[in-house]
């Protein structure tokens, strides 16, 4: 019984293993396929779950496992999921609503999506069309994040986003845009467009944005003349726009100032910002212009940037004479209340590499009676500006002598206030040429670029200083576009530069009287001549058009020496000839003297040697009989030691085959001793052997 009894208990032991073995099977079964025991999906053994955030990341995936109920942000991003790896189960999960899916293999924008979906990750993909049917898959999308893709502007359907009113952040930096995409939704509030392709932006472009309040069009192909006048006025609300990595050569025109307050340009082109481009901006936070070619600023540009905190300057060739004045005071007054950086001299060498606001002590010496020293934002020397003291330096910079080359533009400009200046009416059609005489004064003016004017003068008798003076056409004078500075007696040209491309300006010059004062160098500068102003007319070229009259505007002076040079180069190529000629005659004759001595010296060692055309000529050798051809052999005389007897019906011959080196004679007579080895063919013929028995004929 005792026995009976183990065995049983045995056969229950072995079945309650194997219950518990099946049971631990189904549940990891259970768990592989990602069920709970109720039916419902659990967290993939592959993931990692945090209550509703499910991190599938860097798992290798190529589709996505299924998921539980209750996720909401799903973690799918630097997989190998492409279109085909999206279940259609997918878009039955409601209540997700962050999806990353950055960095797979994606082909096109994938479908399926819950409709829940707030925000949407899908850049470093393959994307290349954005369908309207797919999009509106999703009406409840306000994210949507598509850079580094192939998304082209024809590939984006018309009215893509028309069925997305929420959307409000939309990226398509680094993809393949030409244009800005139409249809965009009004809730938009931030676009990035940055590293594309766009080249223009029409005057439509925007509308309709009105709740736009940062634009990045960083990096694309932008230039002044491709930008509508009004294209950003229609962005009321824009807080920041970015238009790094461009070609402009000035700010757009109309730009938002209402509630603009970060506004970049740097690592354009930028050589000019004109006076009122900022006007308006009175929340304008931070300014950034590095990386551009501007030497100065013009006066009162910064008038209205009240809050602005960040000014960011450097990678510019900042000129700091007096044009620079106005900004020095504008940011000793402002204190400690904005940053400043970059805002380094590279001009006058004797102030280069300091930074402007510790120029206190050179400016203080710009202020002079009478002119208000306001930068024309034209960029310019200190040796233009008359000093207070009477003295010929300003800025701790000495006046530069006429060798050097000219100012690029000026240091002081002045309103027209009085009519005593002498320039003709804007509003008339003068025929004004490019050159202008006086009583005293010659004037010459030429364009030579689409922004800057040349202008040369000779005068009769000396004086202490001119008044030039310039006005574009089409600006009535009494608004105040006259400009005017004034220039050393001893200087006979000046440049004007940042001028408007593709305009007329009427340029007016005039000689000042000495003031019995004698301040200087400049003084005078109050002291009105009798004379009238000698007055010239030019026209900046249009830079949109090729430069078809570039080398008729080289200087005089270098046109002169074009005569000279041509003859300096005309002797030179006739000279260089005859030694050519020279050279090839005396080498012909050298060659012909050459020719006749080897001629000369084979024919002497042909009589010497007995050689006739019949040896050189060469016969052929058959080692089966001989073929005698004629000029192919030689006959001579039998040698004997006996005189022989006189038989004139026989005579006894010896019949040598001829063997010729590379078809050359080489053979010798038989009487003819020579020492040439045997161990060549040629010496074996030389040695005169003959190579048949004799032959009697």
């Amino acid at each position: 019984m005792a026995s009976e009894g183990v065995v049983e208990l045995r056969d229950w032991l072995f079945l309650l293993m194997l219950c518990l073995t099946l049971l631990a099977e189904v549940l990891e079964i259970a768990a592989a396929t990602g069920y709970d025991e109720e039916g419902d999906p659990v967290c993939p053994s592959v993931c990692r779950c945090d209550e509703d955030f499910i991190y599938c990341n860097d798992r290798g995936l190529s589709s996505i496992p299924p998921l539980p109920p209750s996720a909401t942000v799903l973690y799918l991003q630097n997989n190998h999921i492409d279109n085909a790896g999206l279940p259609t189960s997918l878009e039955r999960q409601l209540t997700i609503r962050v999806v990353y899916l950055y960095d797979n293999e994606l082909d096109d924008f994938p479908m399926h999506l819950p409709p829940s979906l707030r925000e949407l990750h899908l850049q470093d993909n393959n994307i290349r069309t954005l369908p309207r049917a797919t999009l509106a898959r999703m009406p409840l999308l306000e994210k949507l994040h598509l850079d580094d893709n192939s998304v082209s502007t024809v590939s984006i359907e018309d009215q893509a986003f028309v069925d997305n009113p929420r959307l409000r952040l939309l990226f398509l930096s680094r993809n393949h845009l030409s244009s800005i995409p139409s249809g965009l939704p009004s809730s938009l509030e931030e676009l990035r467009l940055d590293d594309n392709r766009i080249s223009t932006i029409p005057t439509h472009a925007f509308r309709g944005l009105s709740s736009l309040r940062r634009l990045v069009l960083d990096g694309n192909l932008l230039a002044n003349q491709r930008i509508a006048d009004d294209t950003f006025s229609r962005l009321s609300n824009l807080t920041e726009l970015s238009l790094v990595r461009n070609s402009l050569l000035t700010p757009p025109l109309n730009l938002p100032s209402t509630h603009l307050q970060r506004l970049s340009l740097q690592d354009n082109a930028l050589i000019h910002i004109p006076r009122g481009s900022l006007d308006g901006m009175r929340r304008l936070q931070r300014l950034d212009l590095s990386g551009n070619n501007l030497t100065t600023l013009p006066r009162g540009l910064f008038k209205d940037l009240d809050n602005l905190g960040q000014l960011l300057v450097r990678g510019n060739p900042w000129h700091c004479g007096c044009n620079l004045r106005w900004l020095h005071d504008w940011l000793h007054a402002r204190g400690n209340s904005i940053t400043v950086r970059g805002l380094t001299c590279q001009g006058p060498d004797k102030v280069r590499d300091m930074a402007l606001k510790d120029l206190t002590s050179q400016m203080e010496e710009c202020e002079v009676p009478g002119i208000v020293a306001v930068g024309a934002g034209v960029g310019a020397t200190g040796s233009e500006t008359r000093d207070r003291g009477g003295g010929a330096e300003v800025g701790g910079v000495a006046a530069s002598s006429t060798t050097l080359a000219p100012p690029q533009g000026s240091l002081f400009t002045l309103r027209s206030k009085r009519p005593g200046l002498g320039l003709p009416d804007s509003g008339l059609d003068y025929t004004l040429g490019s050159s202008g005489v006086g009583k005293s004064l010659a004037l010459n003016v030429k364009p030579l670029a689409p922004d800057s004017i040349r202008v040369t003068w000779s005068v009769a008798q000396p004086t202490s200083s001119f008044r030039l003076s310039w006005l574009r056409l089409g600006t009535s004078a009494a608004m105040g576009s006259i400009t005017e500075t004034l220039v050393r007696g001893d200087r006979r040209e000046y440049l004007l530069t940042s001028l408007h491309p593709h305009s007329s300006y009427i340029i007016c010059m005039v000689p000042l009287a000495a003031s019995s004062g004698g301040n200087g160098v400049m003084a005078g500068g109050n002291t009105d001549s009798d004379e009238a102003p000698v007055c010239a007319k030019a026209e900046t070229s249009d830079p949109s058009q090729p430069d078809v009259g570039q080398e008729d505007n080289q200087d005089p002076e270098h046109m002169a020496t074009l005569p000279l040079a041509g003859i300096i180069g005309g002797a030179t190529a006739i000279v260089s000839l005859a030694l050519i000629v020279a050279v090839f005659c005396w080498y012909r004759h050298r060659a012909g003297r050459l020719s006749s001595r080897d001629q000369y010296s084979r024919g002497s060692s042909r009589k010497s040697k007995h050689y006739d055309d019949y040896i050189e000529s060469g016969t052929k050798k058959d080692t089966t009989i001989l073929e005698i051809r004629g000029p192919g052999f030689q006959m001579t005389p039998m040698v004997t030691h006996q005189p022989l007897q006189p038989m004139p019906l026989r005579e006894d011959y010896i019949i040598h085959t001829i063997f010729p080196s590379n078809g050359t004679g080489l053979y010798k007579g038989a009487h003819q001793v020579s020492n040439a080895g045997y161990g060549t063919n040629r010496g074996y013929r030389e040695g005169g052997i003959p190579d048949i028995d004799y032959c009697y004929t």
